[in-house]
């Protein structure tokens, strides 16, 4: 248990960075591409965690020439990066992993040959994949399980809330950063709404202590069910059945549950005004979550090492 808290508090680096669509398939596929350069050691025991591009599995991308640098995280992380794993998701890859793949930090270095083709964040998670592969002997297969779920359906007939709006066709929203641009992203848009950037979740400022905000532009419902997963700690997965098409802008401000904090905040301290997370969802994004039984794709670990050092 104190494991699984553990990572869960290093998930919450991938969880304010950006958020998007996992991939899926039936397995590995035979042939991933590949780093050409590759260093993996133990992190340094007061190495902070950091990266040098977001590592969340959303589109949000800083190109860097095909290098890959991160510090000060497991390999559950890294992991959750390589397969865009979110919330229940993410746990359940934990909950399979031997207590050194939770605990133990590791910082990673790799670059390509420096095709421009190899410099996307899909093709780093696929050479990820590859890494992980070779350094800590990592095999999975998916496979498709009943379980149980949260269908996400509207609160009113396809009748959004009032912070829930579809993404406005001719607003920009570029997901691809220079190292400049990322420095200078800003949580807010103009209008003190939304984030300012696109493609991912990020954390905004509440509007009362106590309370947890977090906002995204340019995003589709699937991805906004997903992350409803990770910001309630459903512990299942969250999908979404509300047969809206398209790219969506919304918030969501509540009091997160006490095991909040279990995750890295220590000292929190709910507000007792606040909406709790299943209020907020339905009060402020006309959404409501139902306890179902469907099918779904479930990355099982059949394979993985403590990895080879250089």
């Amino acid at each position: 248990m104190a494991a699984k808290a553990a990572v869960k508090a290093g998930l919450a680096v991938l969880l304010v960075s950006v958020a998007g669509q996992p991939m899926r398939g039936q397995g590995t596929p035979e042939k991933l591409p590949a780093f050409d350069v590759i260093s993996v050691k133990p992190s340094a025991p007061d190495a902070k965690s950091h990266s040098i591009f977001p590592i969340g599995p959303g589109d949000v991308y800083v190109k860097n020439g095909g290098h890959f640098s991160a510090d000060g995280f497991p390999l559950a992380t890294y992991l959750s990066f390589a397969f865009q794993l979110v919330g229940s998701e993410a746990n359940a890859a934990v909950e399979q992993l031997p207590g050194w793949a939770v605990n133990d930090r590791f910082a990673i270095e790799a670059r390509t040959d420096g095709d421009p083709a190899k410099d996307t964040k899909e093709q780093m998670r696929l050479m990820m994949r590859s890494l992980l592969a070779e350094r800590f002997g990592l095999k999975t297969h998916y496979e498709t399980r009943q379980v149980s779920i949260f269908a996400v359906t509207f609160v009113k007939a396809g009748k959004p809330g009032p912070q829930l709006q579809q993404h406005p066709e001719d607003a920009a929203c570029d997901t691809v950063l220079t190292r400049a641009g990322a420095a200078a992203v800003s949580l807010t848009d103009t209008a003190g709404i939304y984030p300012k950037q696109c493609g991912g979740m990020l954390p905004m400022p509440a509007s009362a202590p106590g309370r947890f905000r977090f906002g995204a532009r340019n995003v589709t419902m699937d991805f906004i069910a997903k992350q409803l997963t990770s910001l309630g700690d459903l512990e299942r997965p969250a999908v979404d059945q509300t047969g809206l098409e398209g790219t969506f802008d919304f918030v969501l401000e509540f009091v997160p549950d006490v095991s909040i904090r279990e995750q890295g905040y220590p000292d929190y301290q709910p507000d007792p005004t606040g909406p709790t997370f299943s209020e907020a969802v339905r009060e402020q994004l006309g959404l409501k979550l139902e306890s179902t039984k469907a099918p779904s794709q479930v990355l099982v670990i059949d394979r993985v090492e403590h990895p080879t050092q250089n």
